[in-house]
């Protein structure tokens, strides 16, 4: 099983437990993560190689980035009320993966 399938399947898997009914799969709010974690990624990226890392240090640099503002966000969420939704760490997951296959071709 592919990395993205797992992926797919865990996030489904978790959304049964912990996501409420209410928060959709998709929606404006999604597409949002999704571009908010590709910029973060990739602006992540940029600087860690424009300090002289290579590609994978430097891939690495922006998945943790984007990981970590999207995880950040969603316990802010949860802190003033809103639910902690799966469904928009899957989509940030999904904007840092495209994020990160755009960028392995880079010079």
């Amino acid at each position: 099983m592919t990395q993205t399938r797992r992926l797919a399947a865990t996030a489904a898997l978790l959304s049964v437990a912990f996501s409420p009914p209410r928060d959709p799969w998709l929606g404006a709010d999604k597409v949002k993560h999704f571009l908010m974690s590709f910029l973060v990624h990739s602006t992540a990226f940029s600087i860690a190689r424009s300090a002289g890392m290579r590609i994978g240090s430097a891939q690495a640099a922006g998945a943790v980035s984007a990981a970590t503002v999207g995880i950040l966000r969603e316990v802010h969420d949860r802190r003033v009320g809103k639910p902690f939704s799966i469904p928009d760490l899957f989509w940030d997951g999904v904007g840092t993966a495209s994020a990160a296959a755009l960028l392995n071709r880079s010079r």
